[in-house]
C-alpha cells in the first residue's frame, strides 16, 4: 500500500499510482449524461476498487453517504484505510461481492492491475485481443497528468497489456445479492446505484428485489454487451421505470464491448 495525490491534489491510499489516477479519470466518464451526486445523496459502489470513485461522492456535499463493496481482501484493505483516514468514515466498506444470491465464488486477482480483477477472467479469453485494444485506447486518451503514454509506440500495447495479467492470484471470496444489503443496513434510498464489476453487472442487477427497485432514483453502469447483454440490460431497467437511457462507450475503447449505460427516471 502506498499513497498519492490525484489531479486536484486529493491524497489517496492505493496499490498501483498510475491505477489511481486512471480511476479517478472514470470517475468523470461516469458523472455525465444526466447522473450526479448532490448534498444529502445515498451513493451505492458496486466494484469500488480503493474507492476512488467514493472519495468523489463524498466530496459533493457534507451529508453524502457512500457504500462501498469490494470482495478482495488486498484491495479491500486499501477501501477501508481511504474510507477511514480519507473519508472519515462516510464511506461504509463491505468487503464482499454483490451477485445474485448468497455464495463464496473465485476471483482472479491481478497484482499488478487491481482494477481489473474479476469473477469472469474468460471474457479476456473469449477475446484475446480485448485487453490489448483497452490499453492501447487508453495510450490514445490518457488522462490529465500522464500525457506521456501518448508518446509511447502503439506496438507495445500488447506486451503492457501482458505484464499487466502477469502473477494473477485465484482468490475466494463471499458474495451477496443487493438487496439482502439493502435489508441489513435499513437503507431507505439510493439515489446513485454505480455497477462496475468486470462482467459480474447482470448477476447484480438480478439480486435486486421487487420491492427494492422503486428506492433506486439513478444508476450508471460499466455493460459487458456479450450475447446481448446491452440491450437486456436496457429492457430490464425500462421494466422497472428507467425511462432515459444512455448508452456510450469512452474515448479509446471504441473497440471493445464495454459501455457506460446511464439510467434515469422521468
Amino acid at each position: 500500500m502506498t499513497k498519492t495525490k490525484l489531479f486536484d491534489g486529493t491524497e489517496v491510499y492505493c496499490l498501483r499510482k498510475p491505477e489511481a489516477k486512471m480511476l479517478d479519470h472514470h470517475v468523470e466518464g461516469y458523472l455525465q449524461n444526466g447522473i450526479e451526486i448532490n448534498d444529502g445523496d445515498v451513493v451505492f459502489d458496486v466494484g469500488a476498487n480503493i474507492g476512488v470513485f467514493g472519495v468523489r461522492a463524498i466530496q459533493k456535499g457534507a451529508n453524502v453517504q457512500a457504500y462501498c463493496f469490494e470482495p478482495i481482501s488486498d484491495i479491500a484493505d486499501v477501501l477501508q484505510k481511504n474510507a477511514t483516514e480519507i473519508a472519515n468514515d462516510r464511506i461504509k466498506v463491505l468487503r464482499c461481492g454483490v451477485s445474485d444470491k448468497s455464495s463464496q465464488a473465485t476471483f482472479t486477482y491481478f497484482p499488478n492491475t487491481p482494477a481489473l480483477s474479476t469473477l469472469h477472467p474468460e471474457q479476456w479469453d473469449e477475446n484475446p485481443t480485448a485487453f490489448r485494444d483497452a490499453v492501447k485506447g487508453t495510450m490514445r486518451n490518457p488522462p490529465e497528468g500522464m500525457k506521456w503514454m501518448k508518446l509511447i509506440p502503439p506496438v507495445f500495447a500488447g506486451i503492457i497489456a501482458k505484464q499487466l495479467v502477469k502473477g494473477s492470484k485465484k482468490v475466494n471470496c463471499e458474495l451477496k445479492p443487493l438487496s439482502e444489503i439493502i435489508d441489513s443496513e435499513q437503507v431507505e434510498k439510493i439515489d446513485l446505484l454505480k455497477i462496475d464489476c468486470e462482467g459480474a453487472e447482470w448477476a447484480v442487477l438480478q439480486g435486486i428485489d421487487e420491492q427494492h427497485w422503486p428506492i433506486i432514483k439513478s444508476l450508471v453502469i460499466e455493460v459487458h454487451d456479450i450475447d446481448n447483454r446491452l440491450q437486456k440490460t436496457k429492457e430490464l431497467l425500462q421494466s422497472k421505470g428507467f425511462t432515459k437511457l444512455h448508452a456510450e462507450r469512452e474515448a479509446g475503447l471504441e473497440h471493445t464491448h464495454m459501455y457506460n449505460l446511464f439510467a434515469l427516471r422521468s
